[in-house]
């Protein structure tokens, strides 16, 4: 090959390889050390670079700082060259971006809360005809008119019923603390319920679905107020075994009585969900 030949092919592969460059600010350019033919590149080392200002714009007095957004700009330039700008143009995007996503806004509480809201209005519609349809397939006396037992009450279950100046004192934390053990506590009991009446009233489907129905919300409900928490920034408590040791050797009536109470305090916590949600609904609007 002559000298002429070679003069054209080094220059039509160096004008193709800066075809590749981004374009930069005029008072800044990249020089290569290393040769710059694309045979003599491998895949193992990326060629090196510097910087070095152009004639007519002033040098610096020290060596200019770089912000991460420069500095990824670079970097982006070099692999384009190495990998092709197929490649590593995505890549390079996705890590210019990376800075922005992670200084985004924190996430309102607003929507959770909202949502939450309407789940716990919407169980609410359901609380007594549960609680109804339990008593009904227990006997007597569970079954007699009028029947109720608020002094039955269940250690490992927390009740509903707080004084009203305790409660419109708590904070958010513990407003939504409370909450939350409770429902965990529910969906777990619901659970026993559930298997107990599976045993005593086992042709019984309709009650059997509504309990079932009742543990998935109570379990969604929960999903919810974690939301929530996050988007508060509130730790969220760990789950926990709240049922501890069960008897398994419970009479039927004891069984009966555990399964009334749950049925009874899973509406009084839905109930008092609403008013905990209502009151923070009006202090965090959408």
């Amino acid at each position: 090959m002559t000298m002429k030949k070679k003069i054209e092919l080094q220059s039509f592969v160096l004008q193709e390889d800066r075809d590749l460059l981004p374009r930069r600010p005029p008072a800044l350019e990249i020089q290569w050390r290393t040769p710059y033919l694309r045979s003599h590149l491998s895949p193992q080392t990326p060629p090196s670079f510097s910087l070095q200002f152009r004639s007519g714009a002033p040098p610096p007095q020290s060596s200019p700082k770089l912000g991460s957004g420069s500095a990824l700009a670079l970097l982006c330039d070099s692999r384009c060259l190495w990998l092709g700008p197929q490649v590593c143009r995505p890549l390079c995007l996705l890590m210019l971006l990376l800075p922005l996503l992670s200084r985004a806004a924190p996430v309102s509480p607003a929507g959770p809360i909202s949502q939450a809201y309407s789940l716990a209005l919407y169980m609410q519609k359901n609380t007594s005809t549960l609680l109804q349809t339990y008593l009904q397939y227990q006997g007597s006396p569970f079954s007699d008119p009028g029947f109720s037992a608020p002094e039955l009450q269940l250690s490992s279950l927390p009740p509903a019923s707080v004084a009203f100046k305790i409660w419109h004192a708590l904070d958010d934390g513990e407003r939504l603390s409370r909450a939350q053990g409770a429902f965990l506590a529910l969906t777990q009991h619901l659970q026993l319920v559930g298997d107990d009446q599976s045993d005593l009233n086992p042709g019984s489907p309709i009650l059997l679905a509504q309990l079932g129905a009742a543990r998935l919300r109570a379990q969604g409900l929960l999903g919810n107020m974690a939301a929530i928490m996050t988007a508060l920034g509130l730790p969220i408590p760990p789950e926990e075994d709240t049922l501890g040791l069960v008897p398994f050797g419970a009479s039927a009536f004891e069984r009966k009585c555990r399964g009334y109470v749950v049925t009874r305090e899973y509406g009084h916590w839905t109930d008092r969900a609403v008013r905990d949600l209502a009151l923070l609904k009006a202090k965090y609007p959408a």
